[in-house]
């Protein structure tokens, strides 16, 4: 019998993209402020000492003081739609699904709370998909922030029967495409006022979670012990083969690329770093810190970006844009703007769908026939 063409079709497989960001409570309530701090601070990757230490610390005096002053401050940010860094998010996602079109499926999950990693992974699970793209939303790598994001969908997607293949963004600091966005946003402040000085400000780490995940014994070593960071005043002022991993090399080579992009010179822009917590030491220099300094210096106007938040939440809006600004004016500071962050700006959604082209270009089309003799 002559075979004869009963079906024949085109399909697309389809893409999947998991956006991912730290996470925020429910609601500003205290006990919900309590439940996102508990599950956020036992991740062993955030307070990597071990488990019944962290556990006591976590459960029995760091939640149950801290949730009621967290609780009064994320009532500050809290907006009709709910936390900023969950609304940003979810425009993200909807930007970048009709940026991408209906071959791409985007999805938003939260490390800690909800949208969960687990619910938006299983709105992936059963579509089909040839690949998964996994974003997580820190422009520079930790462990404490992207390495976690990484743990946990390895942990769920290894349950699947099917594993589709997956990528995985590791960091994006020195994207042109990120760099131009924030950049855009700072031209408007440099336009209107004659800053004195700019700050770049990171999330803090402890220096014991550089040290861990340093193979190579360059990280905040003094440059005068390795030959590769002669000149510096310590490994991460430049970029090499041996901190390229490094969170806090990251951080400055950022700063570097956004300083060329909006032509600040060296000596008029400061590295620091925030949100330190515990008695540990953290990254260097303080935010804290160069403030005063700079107003010691005669430094009476500053502009004060923080390219480690893609989102605007507590670390932007109130440490920085609040309390940063007391400590600056009670110096003695005069003027202090902060830079917002990316949010739901048209050349951030532009970038992440750069970072998708990049890590998972679009699968061609497959020719189905079905056929019957």
């Amino acid at each position: 019998m002559q075979k004869k063409d009963m079906n024949t079709m085109n399909t697309q497989a389809k893409i999947g993209v998991l956006l991912v960001n730290l996470g925020t409570p429910d609601s500003p309530s205290v006990a919900d402020v309590r439940k996102y701090l508990r599950e956020f601070l036992m991740d062993a990757r955030v307070i990597d000492i071990p488990f019944l230490s962290r556990w006591l610390l976590v459960n029995l005096i760091i939640a149950p003081f801290r949730a009621p002053k967290s609780a009064k401050i994320y009532q500050e940010v809290w907006t009709a739609q709910g936390s900023p860094l969950k609304v940003y998010g979810e425009a993200l996602a909807q930007m970048l699904q009709s940026h991408l079109g209906a071959d791409y499926e985007v999805v938003l999950g939260m490390r800690y709370q909800s949208p969960s990693i687990p619910s938006a992974l299983n709105q992936l699970k059963d579509k089909g998909l040839e690949k998964i793209i996994v974003i997580p939303l820190f422009p520079q790598y930790a462990s404490a922030t992207t390495g976690s994001v990484h743990d946990k969908v390895m942990e769920i997607v290894k349950t699947w029967q099917i594993i589709p293949e997956i990528a995985f963004v590791q960091s994006f600091f020195e994207h042109p495409q990120f760099i131009q966005a924030f950049a855009e946003i700072g031209k408007k402040y440099l336009q209107q006022t004659d800053f004195d000085h700019i700050i770049f400000s990171y999330h803090g780490l402890p220096e014991r979670q550089i040290r861990k995940g340093d193979a190579t014994g360059t990280c905040l070593v003094e440059a005068a012990k390795k030959p590769e960071c002669a000149g510096e005043a310590n490994c991460c002022a430049t970029l090499h083969a041996h901190n390229r991993a490094c969170y806090r090399a990251q951080c400055f080579e950022t700063t570097r690329l956004l300083a060329q992009e909006l032509a600040i010179a060296p000596e008029n822009y400061t590295v620091c770093f925030q949100s330190r917590l515990g008695r540990d030491p953290w990254i260097k220099p303080y935010t804290e810190d160069v403030i005063k300094d700079l107003v010691k210096k005669g430094k009476k106007r500053v502009l004060a970006f923080s390219p480690s938040f893609v989102a605007d939440c507590l670390e932007t809006t109130i440490e920085i844009g609040e309390e940063y600004k007391e400590v600056f004016l009670h110096e003695g500071g005069e003027h202090w703007q902060m830079v917002e962050s990316l949010n739901d700006s048209a050349l951030w959604v532009e970038t992440v769908a750069a970072l998708v082209a990049h890590y998972a270009p679009l699968l061609p089309k497959v020719q189905v026939s079905s056929a019957m003799s």
